[in-house]
């Protein structure tokens, strides 16, 4: 029987009602799985491709021959957006067939829950950290709930690939399959996926079961890609120096910014009239600044606002608001907007993706490229790298494009190689094992010590964490009371545990700021952390607001609309760049070749930096000579490996080399001052790298390098192991310093 026929009729239905002519081949290529094998299944695809009919055809189908008695598929998303998207669509795939389809996360209401909880059945959409709330608190409704939970669906997978997002996730399928007595097949769908084989190992992890990963020949996809420079004062690269505007008219009909704009941005603001875009950035700080100033680009040209805002800082009403707007075809709106609208929303028929500066993957890239091409148009980004031109007397490095340089890179990984960075899954999760066991004891009641040990080390994911360590990190717990010990000499969560636990910032494991309420009169605008004080301003959704009143003990901030324009802040935002990257970075300033996407300033900008780094031999050799004592290191490699070699720079070898002063712009160069030539600087380097280094030797003295959630609750031992052993990149260091060693 062919997959079409094995489809239950209503969703053979559902397609000739959408009018296909044929199933797409990870339509097939999935159906042929879930129908025929017990397996998992990893589906890799690109956006829009099909990936969630893909996976849930064959599901309800198989849910319409034999009703579950309980919630039979879990469905988990990064994003609240991403559920309430999936959550419209599935309805009106389930509705014929009488298949119930819940969600279930903050926003969410009561009513709704309580019908869950009461008749169990269908599809249940969840992010993980309403999933952790649900085991903490329904702990014991979950075999009512799960007892026939057949499969888990975890959808944009590679969002959980790096960090400790992900491993809760697996705990919590794990831990809910205990409870429950199942072991459902998991199902995972992404669009861009590095090392396919190795996720698919990552999502079969204790479960048994092996994951099938089909192999899908797709069709070649059409790009428009354009990339263009601009200085934000002065004169653009591509210019003649007289005055001459160089910038090509894209569009047949432009707005034209205000003369005083600043020249990205009123690029930016005179190629999205009439259209509906995309404008992605990489931090909340710069997506309220870059939102406010459209604005008044649009007040000034006495237009109606045009632009929406979008991130995590937002409130529930004014994201769905952006998300309702765009989707209405009749507006020709843009939005302004952080990761937060990156994963696989369907907002419509987007025309056009800006991107400002370049984002930190080549995943990112190819998930806000994919917004767009939609509807079968081709897919369309279009970059915008600002930056100041460099001062006359400015240190070679600061001659240097790095985010042009980092945006072709990535574009031309993919082209050349269709390269995507692979999952990082070989971290010390110690800041996850103090959440889960903080959960599992809260959820569990009283346990003892090796009771305790059994559930939480016993979960896949912790597998190279030693018993040793477990016992190390429950006896600091139970002396910072997180823990007490009953008379029994067993287990429960103590006072100091009890205030972490009952917050409902625990349900979440990534790391962010204490967050304040921001309110004008009866509406809410989002949260900001530190507010400024009484009577000065503050940015957020887009607009400015003088604050009126503080309520420290409610976290409350009320505040009135003014005009103007001030710089948002919400809190570091870093990022995390893979060695191949900076590699191909390298290999742009060395190469002699155009790329056809670059637009002239940045065509310009880019032949400026190749002459800049060929004269120097910044292309050539890493290590240069600015003067005198003064010296820079170019190692082109990644965040980690990179904050590997700082330390080993200082610790292991600055006093031999007689290095001072360094001044890092990681993960790019690093200045200092040195006292050695280059041939001693390497020479020295190889000797000390073949000596036997304990990764603990590159942590400094007396520090505490806090990078998760609640590394703050764990050992100072352990922090310092976990950060060590699992952030700093000791062996890409040693191949670095042998390979320049050879040269």
């Amino acid at each position: 029987m062919g997959i079409f026929e094995h489809y239950a009729p209503f969703v053979q239905e559902y397609i000739y009602q959408n009018r296909w002519e044929s199933l797409r081949a990870i339509q097939v290529a999935a159906a042929n799985a879930i129908f025929n094998t017990e397996d998992h299944v990893l589906l890799t695809a690109s956006t829009a491709s099909g990936k969630t009919e893909a996976a849930f055809f064959p599901i309800i189908t198989l849910f319409s021959e034999d009703p579950p008695a309980s919630v039979g598929c879990l469905y988990i998303g990064p994003l609240k957006a991403l559920i309430n998207d999936q959550f419209l669509r599935l309805n009106d795939l389930c509705a014929q067939a009488d298949i119930p389809v819940w969600h279930w996360h903050g926003d969410v209401a009561q009513s709704h829950k309580a019908r869950l909880l009461k008749r169990p059945s269908g599809i249940l959409q969840i992010t993980p950290e309403s999933l952790e709330a649900m085991l903490l608190h329904k702990h014991a409704a979950i075999p009512h709930l799960f007892g026939d939970l057949r499969f888990v669906v975890i959808d944009e997978v590679h969002s959980l690939l790096r960090g400790d997002r992900g491993g809760q996730t697996l705990c919590l399928i794990e831990r809910l399959s205990r409870l429950a007595g199942v072991n459902p097949r998991r199902i995972g769908l992404s669009a861009t996926m590095g090392d396919p084989e190795r996720t698919g190992e990552f999502l079969a992890a204790g479960t048994g079961r092996g994951t099938i990963i089909p192999k899908i020949d797709a069709k070649g996809a059409k790009w428009r890609l354009s990339m263009e420079h601009f200085y934000v004062k002065d004169v653009q690269a591509g210019e003649d120096r007289t005055g001459v505007d160089a910038l090509p008219a894209l569009d047949e009909k432009t707005d034209q910014a205000p003369a005083s704009a600043d020249p990205g941005l009123g690029y930016i603001f005179e190629h999205t009239r009439d259209k509906k875009c995309l404008i992605f950035v990489n931090s909340r700080e710069e997506c309220e600044t870059v939102t406010a100033t459209l604005r008044q680009y649009c007040e000034r040209s006495h237009q109606p606002d045009r632009f929406l805002i979008h991130h995590g800082n937002l409130s529930a009403s004014y994201r769905e608001t952006a998300e309702q707007l765009m989707k209405d075809e009749t507006q020709s709106m843009s939005t302004v907007t952080t990761a937060t609208l990156e994963l696989g929303i369907d907002i419509g028929r987007l025309e056009r993706a800006f991107q400002i500066d370049a984002p930190w993957t080549v995943s990112s890239f190819l998930q806000r490229m994919g917004r767009t091409g939609r509807r079968e148009l081709p897919q369309e980004m279009w970059f915008v790298m600002r930056e100041d031109e460099p001062e006359a007397r400015a240190m070679l490095p600061a001659t240097i494009p790095w985010k042009l340089l980092q945006g072709i890179a990535l574009v031309q990984l993919y082209l050349e190689e269709r390269w995507v960075e692979p999952p990082r899954l070989d971290r010390l999760p110690y800041s996850l094992l103090y959440h889960q066991t903080m959960s599992t004891l809260a959820s569990c009641g009283e346990l003892s010590p090796r009771a305790l040990a059994e559930q939480v080390l016993g979960l896949h994911y912790f597998h190279r964490i030693s018993q040793e360590d477990y016992k190390i990190l429950l006896r600091h717990l139970v002396d910072a009371d997180h823990l007490q010990r009953t008379e029994q000499g067993g287990l429960i969560v103590g006072l100091a545990g009890e205030r972490v636990v009952s917050s409902y910032k625990f349900y979440g494991v990534f790391q962010e700021n204490e967050e304040y309420t921001v309110r004008s009169e009866n509406q809410e605008l989002g949260t900001v952390v530190l507010p400024p004080p009484v009577g000065e301003k503050l940015a957020i959704a887009g607009h400015v607001w003088r604050v009126l009143d503080i309520d420290r003990k409610r976290h409350l901030v009320y505040c009135e609309q003014v005009k103007g324009s001030i710089p948002a802040y919400f809190g570091q935002c870093p990022g995390d760049l893979h060695t191949k990257i900076l590699r191909r970075m390298r290999q742009v300033l060395q190469e002699d070749r155009g790329y056809p996407y670059l637009m002239k300033n940045a065509a310009v900008r880019l032949e400026n930096a190749r002459f800049t780094a060929g004269q120097s031999g910044a292309a050539r050799t890493p290590l240069l000579n600015l003067g005198g004592t003064m010296w820079c290191l170019l190692p082109w490699v990644g965040t980690y490996t990179f904050l590997a070699l700082e330390r080993f720079l200082k610790i292991k070898c600055g006093r031999r080399l007689g290095l001072k002063n360094p001044d890092s712009a990681r993960p790019y160069y690093v200045q200092f001052s040195m006292e050695a030539d280059e041939k001693t600087f390497f020479r020295v380097l190889a000797e000390e790298i073949r000596r036997p280094i304990d990764p603990l030797e590159l942590v400094y003295p007396k520090e505490l390098p806090l990078f998760d959630k609640y590394d703050e609750y764990l050992p100072e031992e352990l922090v310092r192991k976990g950060f060590a052993l699992g952030v700093l990149d000791l062996e890409g260091l040693r191949e670095w310093v042998l390979e320049h060693a050879r040269e």
